[in-house]
């Protein structure tokens, strides 16, 4: 421990994201990254905006890309904010609404970025243990905490929620901020984006990372009413006024214009899913039935760590929790038709 640690530093547990090696070439099923290059109108926006522009700041507003998601979601501009990535939108949302020694209330399974937050911004939290199916136990999110945050789809689960049951939970708790974690829910969950007209306790946050295929260049973004989205502007512009840089912003832009490749991408990635999870339940795996583009699995007779050194060893990464209640499962990023017929063939050897 260094001696100018802060006491939140020295305390706190980093979230651990998945591994990204550098050596030897493997088929990367482990953090949930889209197997499929950005729209060729992205492509394209990147490189007209790689000029001698670069030398000068972005639009801090990030204007022309708020008007872009808000025409998609039919929201107005000023109920759109954007970051850099959704880890980061999450992060600014601690300061926004949640004051030190406040309460917040998220699944005990669940985004581990969500403690790691609460950490960090001295907020307490309460977690709710989920059903032994992984289900959300919506009746058990308890009253008197500053903000509840639900993912939908949830990770590392895959599991969507019914809107009508946040709809339920936002009228339960009126004066609790719901926070919805969609960066999965393009892959066949329900977005409760359309609930924001109605109910002034909900934001919504999306990334660009998965189904418009921008991991790399770290988008993301909240709908909720305009009070909302001005307390994020207020926090973003008192940290970095310039969070999204020009090319982001303009691929953005492009990824969110160019519908027909977005719905055929996911559509490409959802009947992936399904294929792989019926194959994976033929080689005896128990499969969560999933809305995300990632499965989770557990086998009966090999251990989820076993497999996960076995796989690796023939250069295919996965994700193994070492969390309790799912030690024995493991999380299986979609890749693309050739990459899941290396892992079936693959786990088809070991199960012999």
């Amino acid at each position: 421990m260094n001696r100018f640690w802060s006491k939140t530093v020295s305390d706190i547990k980093p979230y651990i994201p998945g591994e990204q090696p550098r050596e030897k070439k493997y088929i990367k099923l482990n953090t949930n990254e889209n197997p499929y290059p950005p729209s060729p109108k992205v492509l394209e926006s990147i490189r007209n905006e790689t000029s001698a522009d670069v030398r000068l700041y972005p639009d801090p507003d990030a204007a022309a890309l708020k008007g872009a998601i808000a025409l998609f979601y039919q929201v107005d501009c000023n109920e759109v904010f954007v970051g850099n990535g959704s880890d980061e939108v999450l992060a600014f949302c601690f300061p926004a609404f949640f004051n030190p020694g406040d309460a917040v209330s998220f699944p005990d399974i669940t985004y581990s970025f969500f403690p790691v937050y609460s950490q960090l911004f001295g907020v307490k939290y309460e977690t709710v243990r989920l059903n032994d199916d992984f289900s959300i136990p919506f009746d058990d999110f308890p009253s008197g905490v500053r903000g509840i945050l639900v993912p939908n789809p949830n990770a590392p689960t895959g599991l969507a929620v019914d809107t009508d049951k946040v709809e339920k939970l936002l009228k339960k708790f009126p004066d609790t901020l719901v926070i919805v974690d969609e960066a999965y829910v393009d892959f066949g969950a329900c977005s409760s984006v359309p609930l924001i007209n109605k109910y002034d306790n909900l934001l919504v946050v999306q990334t660009f990372s998965k189904s418009r295929c921008l991991a790399g260049l770290r988008v993301g973004f909240a709908i909720g009413n305009s009070g909302l989205i001005e307390a994020l502007e207020r926090v973003k512009n008192s940290f970095n006024s310039y969070t999204i840089d020009r090319i982001a912003q303009k691929a953005a832009e492009a990824a969110i214009e160019d519908k027909h490749y977005f719905y055929q991408t996911v559509k490409r990635i959802v009947n992936t899913r399904e294929k792989t999870a019926q194959e994976l339940e033929r080689l005896g795996f128990t499969v969560i039935p999933s809305k995300a583009n990632f499965l989770f699995v557990s086998h009966k007779d090999i251990a989820a760590e076993d497999l996960f050194v076995k796989l690796r060893q023939e250069g295919i990464l996965v994700r193994h929790f070492r969390t309790s209640r799912i030690e024995n499962w493991l999380r299986i990023s979609i890749g693309t038709e050739d990459d899941m017929a290396v892992l079936i063939e693959k786990l088809k050897a070991m199960m012999v």
